[in-house]
């Protein structure tokens, strides 16, 4: 399996190759060694993050998404330069050729297991079938936890920065 995420420790995106068997991965960058939680692996798939306590994981193409975008907008824009010439075949035809490319490129890319929290992602992977695909509700709901977060850490950060000045003021 191949793991791409972002170390706890040294908070450096980091891509390894981990064995399926293997109880532990190791940051290339700062050698902090994270063990995987227990019950990660339910009837030989991935039940759970590695990396974070999260059991929330999706489904995804591995793929980038703007390679996707730039296909179909380059077959639109092509395409409309073709009609205002008056190529009317043309511009059928790179509509076609943009979206042949684009469904082969979708069936023959593989598959990738994302954590909703930490968004690690797993490459790789036997026992990809049981896992659903994105959820937005699921997503909305770690995004809005993240915000949560953030919020409450700089107003602890401002809190104790206001209580410095009045200390030395």
């Amino acid at each position: 399996m191949n793991v791409t995420f972002d170390c706890p420790h040294c908070e450096r995106a980091a891509r390894v190759d981990v064995p399926e068997a293997a109880r532990s991965l190791v940051c290339p960058h700062c050698r902090h060694a994270l063990r995987f939680p227990d019950g990660a692996w339910k009837d030989g798939r991935l039940s759970r993050c590695v990396i974070c306590p999260s059991t929330d994981l999706f489904l995804r193409k591995d793929f980038p998404q703007s390679l996707g975008v730039g296909v179909v907008v380059l077959g639109i824009v092509s395409s409309t330069i073709a009609y205002y010439f008056g190529h009317i075949y043309w511009t059928f035809g790179l509509l076609f050729a943009c979206a042949a490319i684009d469904f082969l490129l979708y069936h023959v890319v593989g598959q990738a297991l994302v954590c909703y929290r930490c968004h690690t992602h797993y490459r790789i992977l036997a026992g990809l079938d049981g896992h659903e695909p994105f959820n937005l509700e699921t997503h909305e709901r770690y995004r809005q936890e993240a915000a949560r977060l953030e919020k409450s850490h700089n107003a602890a950060n401002d809190r104790a920065a206001n209580e410095r000045a009045a200390a030395n003021g």
